[in-house]
C-alpha cells in the first residue's frame, strides 16, 4: 500500500529536477500522475514536450498511471485544460503541485520589464491558474456533497522568504507565492482544500546557474549523504498530498533530511506616543525598534 493510492495528480514544471522527482515518487507511492512541463530553458524559452513524455515513460515502466501534459501553466486556458486533463485521463484530481518556474536574474538596476513580467508572470500567476481552476473543480464537488480531501502544494523559495540579491524578481514572486498559499488556505478550507508551500534548497538547473551556488551544490565524491539531491524534497510534498495531512496555511523550508517551519510576517517591538509623532521624535525613538545609524 502506498501513503498516495487512489489519488490522483497533477504536478507542474515536472519533467526534470524536483519536479521530476515529485512525479516519480508520487507515482512509486500510488498516486496517478499528469506530468506537466512545457520543456523550456530555464529563462522560459523554448517548448519540448520530450522532457514531460520521458517521466510519463519512467512511471509507466515503474508499473505507474501517467499522462503528459504541455499546457502553460501561466496561461487562463491552459490551466484549465490543465485540471480537465486529471479528470479526463483518471476521472478525478485530489493534488495539485505548482512547481513550475523559471529565472531571469540580474541586480535591480540593470533588470529590464520583460526580465521582471516573465519571472512574476510564470511564477506567481502559473501559482494561481491551476489552483484557481481546481478550486473551481472542488468547489463544485463540495456543493454537490461530495466530501472532499484536497491538497494544494506550491513552491516558495528563500530567496523570497529570506532575500538574495540579484533575484528582485524571482524573489518578489516568491514571497507572493508565500502569501497567496496562506491565503487561499484560508480561503478554501470550507470546500475540504488544504493549500501549503515548501521553500526547497536542492540541485537543480537553476541553483546551478545561480552565481555562487555551482560550486556548493555539487554531488559528494564520497558515499556520503548528498544534501543537495532533489529527490530529498519529494517525501515531504508527498506528505503534504496525503488524504488525512492536517497541515494548511504553512511554508516549510526542505533539504536533504531537515525540514522547517516558516514563521510568518509578525509584528514585534512596538513604540506609542499615544498621539501624532513628529519626525524629529521619530528620529530618535525609533531606535527602540532597531532602526540604528551606522558609520
Amino acid at each position: 500500500m502506498g501513503a498516495l493510492d487512489g489519488r490522483v495528480a497533477i504536478i507542474t514544471g515536472a519533467g526534470r529536477g524536483i519536479g521530476r522527482e515529485h512525479a516519480l515518487l508520487f507515482a512509486s507511492e500510488g498516486a496517478k500522475v499528469v506530468v506537466n512541463d512545457l520543456g523550456g530553458a530555464i529563462d522560459g524559452s523554448g517548448d519540448d514536450r520530450s522532457p514531460a513524455e520521458q517521466v510519463v515513460d519512467e512511471i509507466k515502466a515503474m508499473g505507474g498511471e501517467a499522462v503528459a501534459n504541455g499546457d502553460n501553466v501561466a496561461d487562463w486556458e491552459g490551466g484549465k485544460r490543465l485540471v480537465e486533463s486529471a479528470v479526463e485521463a483518471f476521472g478525478a484530481l485530489h493534488i495539485l503541485v505548482n512547481n513550475a518556474g523559471i529565472l531571469r536574474d540580474r541586480v535591480l538596476i540593470n533588470m529590464t520589464e520583460d526580465e521582471w513580467d516573465s519571472v512574476i508572470h510564470v511564477h506567481l500567476k502559473g501559482h494561481f491558474v491551476p489552483t484557481r481552476h481546481a478550486a473551481a473543480y472542488w468547489r463544485e464537488l463540495s456543493k454537490e456533497g461530495k466530501e472532499v480531501k484536497a491538497a494544494v502544494i506550491n513552491t516558495s523559495s528563500t530567496s523570497g522568504l529570506l532575500g538574495n540579491p540579484g533575484q528582485t524578481n524571482y524573489g518578489a514572486a516568491k514571497a507572493g507565492i508565500a502569501a497567496f498559499t496562506v491565503i487561499a488556505a484560508q480561503e478554501l478550507s470550507r470546500y475540504g482544500v488544504r493549500v501549503n508551500a515548501i521553500a526547497p534548497a536542492a540541485r537543480t538547473r537553476m541553483t546551478e546557474s545561480t552565481p555562487g551556488l555551482s560550486e556548493v551544490i555539487k554531488a559528494p565524491e564520497s558515499g556520503a549523504f548528498d544534501v543537495w539531491d532533489p529527490a530529498n524534497v519529494s517525501p515531504l510534498v508527498a506528505y503534504l498530498g496525503t488524504e488525512d495531512c492536517p497541515a494548511t496555511g504553512k511554508v516549510f523550508f526542505v533539504q536533504g533530511g531537515v525540514v522547517r517551519l516558516f514563521q510568518p510576517w509578525t509584528m514585534t517591538e512596538t513604540i506609542d506616543k499615544k498621539d501624532r509623532w513628529g519626525v524629529a521624535e521619530l528620529g530618535t525613538e525609533m531606535a527602540k525598534l532597531g532602526v540604528v545609524a551606522t558609520k
